[in-house]
């Protein structure tokens, strides 16, 4: 069985060092890289099947890395940094990372997360397929996992579907902050809602004609989300 492949990107050695034989010592193959560069390289030659991404780096840091990465691969991203600040955060998860985690770190809370994401690569438990759902202008396809907006079909990243079609599939029905973020980024993660409102946002961004007066997904203050059922 093809061991999960994490490629570690860090400019200190020491935290390299360190991360590479905990997560060995777990069962996981494990690639570094000190900068930027490297990481861009390793990503596009190894294809790891997760990436653990520090910001503060020379040569190129990880933001622009991150950037490159996505221009040609979908795979996670955890972003490790000391910078902490939301709007650090904010930018990490808009260009596409999957998670974010401040230094200094517990290095447990690290591996419970990168099996978050293990988890959600798996196979998911096999569920009845729903018949596709339109509203207004847009058709959810669960069976082709595609979404069309408009005749045309619109990308959406994995995150961006899984938390779409959950929402879909609970159409008319109210989904709490913590269901979702359970259902999508495991039980790890019930309390972190303002991941799943960054998320819920670029959502939007593609799919709501009005992003001021949003109608495809509504949010209901301080509980969560719906989507509501088409018209009859």
């Amino acid at each position: 069985m093809k061991q999960f492949r994490i490629l570690i990107v860090d400019d200190e050695e020491r935290i390299l060092n360190f991360l590479r034989a905990k997560l060995r010592a777990l069962g996981y193959e494990v690639l570094t890289a000190g900068n930027g560069l490297e990481a861009v390289e390793q990503a596009q030659a190894q294809e790891p099947d997760l990436i653990v991404l520090d910001l503060i780096m020379p040569k190129m840091d990880g933001f622009e890395t991150l950037k490159e990465v996505r221009s040609f691969s979908s795979v996670p991203v955890i972003i490790l940094s000391a910078k902490g600040a939301d709007v650090d955060k904010i930018k990490g998860l808009g260009l596409g990372a999957d998670d974010y985690l401040q230094k200094p770190f517990n290095p447990d809370e690290l591996v419970a997360r990168i099996e978050a994401v293990r988890r959600r690569l798996q196979p998911a438990e096999r569920r009845r397929t729903p018949e596709p759902l339109s509203v207004g202008d847009l058709t959810v396809d669960f069976e082709g996992q595609c979404v069309v907006l408009r005749g045309k079909q619109e990308h959406l990243t994995r995150i961006e579907w899984l938390l779409l079609s959950e929402l879909a599939r609970n159409a008319g029905r109210l989904m709490l902050y913590e269901d979702l973020l359970t259902r999508i980024w495991g039980p790890e993660y019930r309390d972190d809602v303002q991941i799943l409102r960054t998320w819920i946002s670029r959502l939007r961004y593609k799919l709501e004609n009005d992003l001021n007066n949003p109608k495809l997904i509504r949010t209901i203050p301080k509980t969560g989300y719906i989507m509501d059922l088409p018209s009859v």
